[in-house]
């Protein structure tokens, strides 16, 4: 593993993996895990529907940020963010400090499949198509890109994307993306 990189931080869009992945790949490397949305909803005592419903995104959006603060000092720990985490500029420099950001990604169809119908997700609909779920992920693809590293989950396991990302720990971080 590198060298100062004691903090992975997954980014992406909902649906990609991101806790699950994470969870399995705290275990691994024998990290700490949080995900930042559990988190959020631990500290407030409302889950994140509830706060969107109750307070609006820019309260959640608030509570992102506070976090974010909170986690940039942490190391040995992985890091799963909420899908939108990425859209502040200042979240991002947070998690950055002295961590990796490795992107999960996945076909908008497997995404699809994969939230459709979850109601305890904000931003998901009943009517939810995989055409909105493409037109969200290109509106975030600049946010996106501040990834080091990006790994596709569409057909892989978690064991398959953990050990991804296991080798990816071993390369030279200046082949990986930058923003």
């Amino acid at each position: 593993m590198q060298r100062q990189k004691t903090k992975i931080v997954l980014i992406g869009f909902m649906g990609t993996g991101k806790t699950v992945v994470g969870k399995r790949l705290a275990v691994r490397l024998g990290f700490d895990f949080v995900d930042t949305d559990r988190e959020i909803e631990e500290l407030t005592g409302l889950t994140v529907a509830q706060i969107f419903d109750r307070y609006g995104e820019v309260r959640f959006r608030s509570e992102e940020a506070l976090l974010a603060q909170k986690l940039a000092e942490r190391r040995q720990i992985v890091i799963a963010t909420g899908g939108g985490m990425v859209l502040n500029p200042q979240n991002v420099a947070a998690l950055r400090t002295g961590g990796l950001l490795i992107r999960l990604t996945a076909e908008p169809v497997v995404i699809w499949s994969r939230i459709a119908g979850r109601p305890h997700r904000p931003l998901v609909k009943k009517n939810l198509t995989v055409d909105m779920v493409a037109a969200m992920i290109a509106a975030r693809e600049p946010y996106y890109a501040c990834a080091e590293y990006t790994v596709d989950t569409t057909t892989k396991t978690i064991t398959e994307t953990v050990d991804e990302i296991t080798g990816l720990l071993t390369r030279n971080p200046e082949e990986g993306n930058r923003c």
